[in-house]
């Protein structure tokens, strides 16, 4: 009896992430330094820390309600309010979940159809299409990287024009993963006006929108609240990623759908990261900002050594990662492991985000500035062996 031919075959269309697939290859070459995963360098806060010890020392370790503690739902909510001016109840328009990742399931889950298409600009973060491709949906690909990496309202009314009606949803992440870019309030309301003549979810993954070097963060869901599911997470803005709490915000008939697939994905969120996470929400309200000016140093400092050595890049205004373009013909792939191997330094292949990012590097710079000096440093030596040679 052969099992292995009885998985769903939808399992043949994903696997792990190329950028999981390279972190862990190049993890054992001595001396690695790596600016691969998207994880925040600094602590949880103590006090969000303190927090969540106190709920396990006051026995919080029982089931909450499906949608999540009413503390929480009430402080995700006044966030929102204060901070993007987005106004939800915190009875029925929210919901608490397991990271953004479960998030994306949850809603995907609740809203696809086998044969449905979902827009995705690229290059994009990886975690979408394994999604789509379990719901038996179809990822339709928009590529912005001869456009500065920005969607633009006329890009939108081609792929609509050409596919019309089977396009169930829209995935936007802004600040983006992994090119750092976001829009502006101009630009977000040019995507807004296409959409709205279109019946499409608009799933919007702002869980970096702390993290705005320039202007403010402007929420699609300002424009079009009533077709938006925005997809939010404190692993992010308050360096909570162990602690996997994510939020759902969206009209209450949405919120009713995506709380069935919700509930049967994960339960609930963990009790103990829910007490935690109302902290950090309340009293860590303003802990992002000293991040983001850390952040901010750390940006300059990687964009300037880049375009120093040649890369084509230009400036992220947000995230943090910078995306640039190799200056000499080579695959991302191939660059990358030759740079591990040669100078113990690991990036990411821009094709571990689709074919849009083929031939540019992702480099995180969650690290310490001393961590950043010496990588660049490498960097400098590789691309100057390089060079030499084309």
């Amino acid at each position: 009896m052969n099992l292995q031919n009885r998985f769903a075959p939808q399992l043949s269309e994903i696997a792990v992430s190329l950028i999981r697939q390279f972190d862990e290859k190049v993890a054992n070459i001595p001396d690695i330094i790596r600016l691969t995963l998207g994880e925040p360098d600094f602590e949880t806060p103590e006090h969000v820390k303190a927090a969540g010890i106190e709920a396990i020392k006051n026995n919080y370790t029982h089931y909450t309600g499906m949608s999540g503690m009413d503390d929480l739902r009430k402080s995700a909510c006044e966030y929102m309010s204060k901070k993007y001016q987005l106004n939800y109840s915190s009875e029925d328009e929210v919901l608490v979940t397991v990271g953004a990742t479960e998030a994306i399931s949850a809603a995907l889950t609740a809203i696809m159809e086998a044969g449905d298409k979902v827009l995705i600009p690229t290059p994009n973060y990886p975690g979408y299409e394994p999604i789509i491709h379990l719901v038996k949906g179809e990822p339709l690909y928009i590529d912005t990287s001869e456009n500065g990496f920005v969607l633009s309202a006329q890009m939108l009314e081609d792929v609509f024009a050409k596919h019309g009606s089977s396009i169930k949803a829209i995935i936007l992440n802004y600040p983006s993963n992994p090119t750092g870019i976001t829009y502006s309030k101009e630009e977000v309301q040019e995507i807004a006006s296409v959409l709205a003549k279109h019946e499409v979810f608009v799933l919007s993954d702002e869980v970096y929108s702390e993290l705005v070097y320039e202007g403010e963060h402007v929420s699609i869901a300002s424009f079009l609240p009533e077709k938006t599911i925005v997809l939010q997470s404190l692993s992010k803005s308050h360096a909570m990623t162990g602690w996997r709490i994510g939020f759902v915000f969206a009209p209450q008939d949405f919120i009713a759908q995506i709380k069935k697939t919700h509930q049967y994905l994960v339960t609930a969120a963990s009790t103990m990261s829910q007490m935690a996470a109302t902290n950090a929400l309340s009293v860590g309200f303003n802990d992002p900002l000293v991040m983001k000016e850390e952040y901010r140093k750390r940006r300059d400092f990687v964009y300037e050594s880049m375009l120093d050595m040649g890369f084509e890049l230009r400036k992220p205004n947000g995230a943090f990662y910078v995306f640039a373009k190799i200056p000499f013909e080579i695959s991302s792939m191939d660059f990358c492991l030759q740079l591990a191997n040669e100078q113990q330094l690991a990036i990411i292949p821009g094709i571990a985000f689709g074919q849009a990012g083929e031939g540019f590097v992702r480099i995180s710079y969650a690290a310490s500035m001393e961590k950043l000096e010496l990588s660049m440093a490498r960097l400098r030596k590789f691309m100057e062996s390089r060079l030499a040679l084309n």
